[in-house]
């Protein structure tokens, strides 16, 4: 048992395969559909959120773990041999899940040494934090060393979502910095950058084909990049994102996964996203 380990919550959006893959423990958010309460990725898969979402007439909430969730986590680390427990969330500028953390750190301080840490991040770049930390515990490095690491990545952190609506955004109040694409922009494709925790307005496009070409103008832009990832919420032209960037991107040097639904509530569905980490 390594002497750190990586905890963090459901909208990593991290696989269950790359989770056991980086002995990675993930504590799950809840979604409600009305009166029926669901736990992420455990009981409501991705493919079944997205239809459950399609065929609901209000928008599905969400909700972050309990501080109990978190000790439980925290403890069962501790039970395992662990000295020290990094604990990476999504930002606390867009879920209450860093507070039950915190919450839960305290709790558990005489049993181990728990860091909290605000990834200021969603999704596949919260996913990667935690994919680079995990790495780090695993080559031995200590507490000290990984909060270092991760101060060093979030600010190079970048995560741009091209969406295809605003509705879910301005539905779930999570609109930030883009509250000016609201209204008669409904109809345009709207690009979000979320690369410093909160939502903001990086761009809108009239078509869909248009704005997974500004995507991939945006990741050339960035110079030298690192850890390119792509999700997405159930998109049917994944594949033909995929096939854009693959000149300069090709599919085995990026991680692809799923956007579930933490992040899939308010994204709304056919979600693209984009995130790297920009080199030194």
């Amino acid at each position: 048992m390594q002497a750190v380990r990586i905890v963090t919550d459901s909208s990593c959006d991290l696989s269950k395969e790359e989770a056991e893959r980086y002995g990675v423990e993930v504590v799950p958010l809840s979604i409600r559909f009305g009166s029926d309460e669901y736990t992420d990725r455990v009981d409501l898969s991705v493919e079944d959120f997205y239809t459950k979402m399609a065929g609901a007439e209000d928008l599905p909430e969400t909700a972050a773990p309990s501080p109990g969730a978190f000790e439980q986590a925290f403890r069962a680390a501790a039970g395992n041999g662990a000295t020290s427990v990094v604990c990476i969330n999504i930002s606390s500028e867009l879920s209450a899940t860093m507070q039950s953390a915190l919450a839960a750190a305290k709790a558990v301080g005489d049993e181990i040494d728990v860091r909290v840490v605000d990834s200021k991040s969603i999704t596949s770049g919260l996913g990667t934090l935690v994919i680079a930390a995990s790495e780090a515990a695993e080559a031995g490095q200590s507490g000290d060393e990984i909060i270092a690491l991760l101060d060093d990545l979030i600010p190079r952190t970048h995560v741009y979502g091209a969406l295809n609506t605003l509705a879910n955004l301005k539905k779930g109040g999570r609109i930030g910095g883009a509250q000016a694409m609201v209204g008669s922009m409904l109809s345009i494709k709207p690009i979000v950058d979320i690369s410093t925790g909160v939502v903001e307005e990086a761009g809108k496009q009239r078509t869909r084909k248009k704005s997974l070409v500004w995507l991939y103008d945006k990741m050339k832009a960035a110079g030298a990049i690192e850890r390119v990832a792509v999700h997405h919420g159930d998109a049917p032209d994944i594949e033909e994102f995929l096939d854009l960037i693959a000149p300069t991107f090709p599919r085995d040097s990026v991680r692809i996964g799923k956007i579930g639904a933490v992040i899939g509530t308010h994204g709304g569905p056919e979600i693209i996203g984009v995130t790297w980490i920009a080199a030194r």
